[in-house]
């Protein structure tokens, strides 16, 4: 009796030990299994010259998590970058991108909420972004080159010369019109040729006088000559 006792007793340990054993190594593998913030990861890099920030989930376990982007300035949050964005880890690595024109040296918190509750922390060490960011896209429309840029002709800077003859200025005051005042009044037509002929002047007179002075000069010199050559003749 004793022994079968002691038998008895002694399975029991034996059985008591085997499932605590079993127990243990069950928590153990499914601690493993279970999502943990050590499988997240974040880096900063360039799509062309766009900024972006990804954060990539390695759970093998595909559990749902939420992440979400923070600015730091001095320690502490100065904006969320965008909106929370759904994720689920695969072994391979699932990723998802935030958009951020991020400044060279700047810091991000990324946080990761999983939704069942076994995970909501902060990646270890925050993301602090190269020291040299993206370079602006180079346009690829070519720029215009100075043949490309018209030269103003000769005929639009300098202006043609005109074929009509610009008229002199004895010809413009020749044909100018004399002004006259409407008020005052027209000279009469016989007053018009006493003024073109000169028949209201002294002129006849002076030409008398000087055809008798004339005629006298030529007598007295006809008269001179004659008187010497009866001189002579006696």
């Amino acid at each position: 009796m004793s022994i079968s006792r002691r038998s008895a007793r002694s399975s029991v340990r034996i059985l008591g030990v085997a499932s605590a054993s079993a127990a243990l190594v069950l928590g153990v593998s499914s601690t493993a299994l279970a999502c943990n913030i050590s499988e997240f990861s974040a880096e900063a890099t360039c799509d062309g010259s766009n900024g972006v920030i990804k954060v990539t989930d390695k759970d093998a376990t595909g559990t749902p998590a939420t992440i979400s982007v923070f600015l730091e300035t001095n320690g502490a949050d100065a904006r969320q970058v965008g909106d929370a964005k759904p994720i689920t880890g695969t072994k391979e690595g699932a990723t998802v991108s935030f958009s951020e024109d991020w400044a060279p040296n700047a810091v991000y918190r990324i946080r990761v909420t999983t939704d069942n509750g076994k995970v909501d922390a902060d990646i270890k060490d925050n993301l602090t972004t190269p020291s040299t960011a993206c370079k602006a896209a180079e346009s690829s429309s070519p720029s215009p080159s100075e043949s490309a840029t018209p030269s103003p002709s000769e005929s639009e800077s300098t202006p043609a010369e005109s074929d009509s003859p610009t008229p002199s200025a004895t010809e413009s005051s020749s044909t100018a019109p004399a002004s006259t005042s409407d008020n005052a009044p027209s000279p009469a037509v016989g007053e018009s040729n006493l003024a073109e002929t000169g028949a209201n002047s002294n002129t006849g007179l002076i030409a008398g006088i000087a055809a008798a002075l004339v005629a006298v000069g030529g007598g007295a010199v006809w008269f001179g000559m004659r008187r010497r050559g009866a001189h002579s003749g006696s």
